[in-house]
């Protein structure tokens, strides 16, 4: 009976044993294992419940530790102008999402989450990053390798608030000025948008020789996932309206818009985001054809494919209606990830019906998961979940900041200097008795950065840390040059006042997404009259400071000289090195400048083509030493 007894006891003891041993090592928790079988091994231990919350990306405004450890969440975003604080410091960034993580860390299997923000021209939700100009500023670059280096300093800054995350580039071949996120496209060329997409190893690092096309992959903790987006066809919908439709044949489709997901996918991008907008009336967030079919089946994408804000929402009009069949649908045509930001309860209590009413295959969830986690394991999100202080001192560094205001001054495209080649006006001379500097955004930072900065419209004013144009000039003249500054001076001013010459800094207020849509695309008031006024008493350069081209062809007879600045974000000391010479403008138009909206679209190789300027347009300066 003792034995029996001691036998028994051992084998107790033995199981206590196995079971704590179970617990201590897990497959999936160890690095030296390949990422397929921790995939598998954690995979194996989740139950729906923690499935389907890793499919989940909720809104830093709903977030607790308490919400993560209690719903699997796997993912939290910052919504635009959702931040720790007002002007919060890098330090409270980390703070705020660390505290979200040991949330995380704290369930059951400790899944850490992965934290995402809108980081497209810097790091532009956050007081005192270094912003870039808008995408199609850099598209007029025709410059690769600085995109890179754009890529680069972006993931630093993102990485210096404890964000690994970003839902950029937008590779959108934008092919109607009229949509209100043209300025988030490189080019309407595809080739350029192609190019640009050096954006992704500048965020993500160089891949390794030999690696496998189609898997994500991120090179560490000075690195962040990236994402491309959208998927597939956002740039081409009638009359560019937002979230519209794109009526083009498959062929156009697959040879305009779809490119840059081949390329993105070679680089090893680590997620795609889908479409609010629908292809020849199918929306893109139901589209298995393509999601499924296409981009994971034939393109290889091996990382995961994420909705926009609310995305499933909005698969119905109005949105909302008919929700749980939305999240069929949605999830059903390949979307793994679901950002809910805010009804989050509501979408997983659906899709677990769903499943349990076998409306959504097992199948499905578990590729979703194994998606997610292939992206959280191959960035090293398990060995490091948390940030720590050590990378704030990129956010807004100095380095950053020369390399964007590089970025401004290759961005400018010359589209006219002087009456001709031989009278330029450009370069403009330091050394002058008086100048006038004119206009509603020569001396707004808010202006010059535009939408998706400090919040989602976009504001104006001195918003964060920068230069404006104004600023840069005085920086930039001769310390004996008179600077004066009119927003709108009248004509008695400008007679009364002996200029020598006259730089005019006009354009678009800040706008984001649908309420950026114009279909007249004129310079607001008082645009039109500063440009006239000034420019009929006194030689003058005009500075169009907007997000894509507008309307200008009734004012390029008076005008002297004219560039084309985009969105050129916080470096505005970029603008002053071209136009007084220290170096030579090089830009190139990275889509067509039409003469009236009624030509639109218009777009180069047309039939009938007949720009104002077009596609690949732009003067040329050589730096010159100061006049």
């Amino acid at each position: 009976m003792a034995d029996i007894q001691a036998l028994l006891i051992g084998i107790v003891v033995f199981c206590c044993w196995a079971a704590m041993a179970d617990v201590e090592y897990a497959i999936y928790k160890d690095p030296e294992k390949p990422i397929n079988h921790r995939i598998k091994d954690l995979l194996n231990r989740m139950t729906l419940e923690e499935k389907i919350g890793q499919m989940v990306q909720i809104d830093q405004s709903r977030a607790s530790a308490e919400v993560m450890k209690n719903y699997y969440i796997g993912s939290i975003l910052s919504g635009p102008g959702h931040v720790p604080a007002e002007k919060a410091s890098p330090e409270m960034w980390v703070d705020m999402v660390n505290d979200f993580q040991k949330g995380s860390l704290s369930s059951r299997l400790g899944i850490p989450m992965i934290y995402g923000i809108d980081a497209l021209h810097g790091h532009n939700n956050v007081y005192k990053a270094t912003l870039f100009p808008h995408n199609i500023g850099l598209g007029a670059t025709r410059d690769p390798e600085l995109i890179k280096k754009v890529g680069a300093a972006t993931a630093l800054e993102v990485r210096a608030t404890g964000i690994p995350y970003t839902f950029a580039p937008c590779i959108a071949v934008c092919r109607d000025p009229r949509w209100g996120r043209c300025y988030e496209s490189y080019s309407e060329d595809p080739k350029v948008v192609q190019a640009m997409t050096e954006m992704i190893p500048g965020l993500q690092g160089d891949l390794p020789a030999n690696y496998m096309k189609g898997v994500p992959y991120v090179a560490g903790k000075q690195k962040v996932a990236a994402c491309a987006k959208h998927f597939v066809g956002d740039g081409g919908t009638t009359k560019g309206i937002d979230e519209n439709n794109t009526v083009i044949n498959r062929h156009e489709l697959l040879s305009i818009h779809m490119p840059a997901y081949d390329t993105s996918i070679i680089k090893g991008v680590s997620t795609i985001m889908v479409s609010y907008s629908s292809w020849n009336s199918i929306k893109m967030h139901t589209n298995r054809d393509l999601v499924t079919g296409f981009l994971k089946d034939k393109m290889r994408f091996r990382g995961f494919v994420i909705s926009d804000w609310e995305g499933l929402d909005r698969i119905t009009s109005p949105p909302h209606k008919n929700y749980t069949h939305s999240v069929q649908e949605g999830v059903n045509a390949g979307i793994d990830m679901i950002m809910v930001p805010l009804e989050y309860k509501e979408f997983i209590n659906d899709l677990t019906f769903l499943v349990k009413n076998n409306s959504i295959p097992m199948s499905r969830i578990d590729d979703a998961v194994k998606r997610i986690l292939r992206v959280k394991f191959m960035m090293g999100l398990f060995e490091n979940p948390l940030a720590d202080y050590s990378m704030t001192k990129y956010l807004g560094s100095q380095e950053h900041r020369e390399l964007a205001r590089e970025a401004v001054r290759k961005s400018l495209v010359l589209l006219k200097n002087g009456e001709s080649a031989d009278k330029p006006l450009i370069p403009l001379p330091k050394k002058e008795s008086k100048i006038l500097v004119a206009g509603s955004h020569a001396d707004n930072i808010g202006y010059q950065c535009g939408g998706w900065t400090m919040g989602w419209q976009g504001k104006s004013g001195n918003i964060t840390q920068g230069t404006t144009i104004l600023e840069a000039i005085r920086n930039t003249v001769d310390p004996k040059t008179v600077v004066t500054f009119r927003k709108n001076p009248d004509a008695e001013y400008l007679k009364s006042n002996n200029f020598s010459y006259a730089i005019v800094v006009v354009g678009e207020p800040p706008y984001a997404e649908w309420h950026g849509d114009n279909l007249n695309l004129t310079l607001p008031d008082p645009a039109p009259t500063v440009i006239t006024n000034v420019c009929a008493s006194v030689k003058c350069v005009v500075v169009l400071i907007t997000g894509r081209p507008v309307v200008i062809q009734p004012y390029v007879d008076q005008i002297d000289a004219l560039v084309a600045a985009w969105l050129p974000g916080t470096e505005g000391q970029g603008v002053a090195d071209v136009l007084f010479g220290d170096y030579g403008f090089s830009g190139k138009l990275p889509r067509t400048w039409f003469k009236t909206v009624d030509q639109l679209p218009m777009n180069v190789g047309d039939k009938n083509y007949d720009p104002l300027y077009p596609f690949g347009y732009g003067l040329a300066t050589e730096p010159t030493k100061a006049k």
